[in-house]
């Protein structure tokens, strides 16, 4: 089971480079075929065997013999390589189920935030149904009617950062995809009793996650804009993994 955990990370890796790659471009990311990214060769499928080809062929493609992107090699090794960890961890319990989720939006958010300013609608959405329908199997209606509430609640309250934050700098604060991840950050944290203050806390800790990359951004790039959207979903990912240690420290300032 680990073994097909890590194949279907690599693999799924290799179709989430293509989502966060294609689409905030406009191409079509699902009909058509892949294709070298320098002589545009569509590639056989022993080609695209993710991990195994890229070290079979040396990082270059078969026909121009220009090099690969080292980008192609690092999702599917960083996928797989989570996808394993989280069946390591939790077994095969909903709670995996719900971590590859949103370790998968992670990987888009990470590769189409930081490459392009985007967080795309359609892996958010599809999280976001697959989330809810996982959460009702876990914690049935009731549990599902508080998920979504802190998700509303998320919502607005990173809705009120955007617009304070607009009317303070003149400028936009928040892009509109931070304040939807926002939601999913309520939905998936939104555990009974605790959902609103833990997921105020992964608001809060991906700020400081983000801090060092902010002030290096601004000093050595001379660059005033970030992507905040990994941050934010990477702060939600540890504290989901972590939530026991995350509640205790509620319970300690209670």
């Amino acid at each position: 089971m680990a073994i097909l955990l890590f194949i279907l990370g690599a693999i799924f890796g290799s179709f989430y480079l293509v989502i966060g790659t294609r689409l905030p471009k406009g191409e079509n990311a699902i009909c058509s075929r892949s294709h070298c990214d320098h002589c545009k060769k569509n590639l056989k499928w022993y080609e695209l065997i993710p991990i195994l080809s890229f070290i079979i062929q040396r990082g270059k493609c078969n026909y121009c013999k220009k090099k690969i992107s080292l980008d192609h090699l690092i999702v599917e090794l960083v996928t797989a390589s989570l996808f394993l960890a989280g069946y390591l961890y939790y077994g095969l319990q909903i709670k995996l189920f719900i971590y590859l989720i949103i370790i998968s939006i992670a990987i888009i958010i990470f590769i189409s935030d930081f490459k392009y300013m985007v967080i795309l609608d359609s892996p958010l959405i599809i999280g976001i149904i697959l989330i809810i329908i996982l959460r009702y199997l876990e914690n049935g209606l009731y549990g599902i009617i508080y998920s979504l509430l802190c998700g509303i609640i998320l919502f607005f309250f990173m809705f009120i950062i955007k617009v304070l934050g607009d009317k303070i700098y003149g400028r936009e604060s928040l892009g509109g995809g931070d304040i939807k991840l926002a939601f999913l950050i309520g939905l998936t944290l939104g555990y009974p009793r605790i959902g609103i203050r833990i997921s105020l806390i992964a608001i809060i800790f991906s700020a400081f996650l983000a801090l060092p990359y902010a002030i290096s951004t601004i000093y050595l790039v001379k660059k005033n804009e970030l992507p905040y959207g990994p941050f934010l979903i990477s702060s939600m990912i540890i504290v989901f993994v972590f939530l026991e240690k995350f509640s205790n420290l509620l319970v300690f300032f209670e």
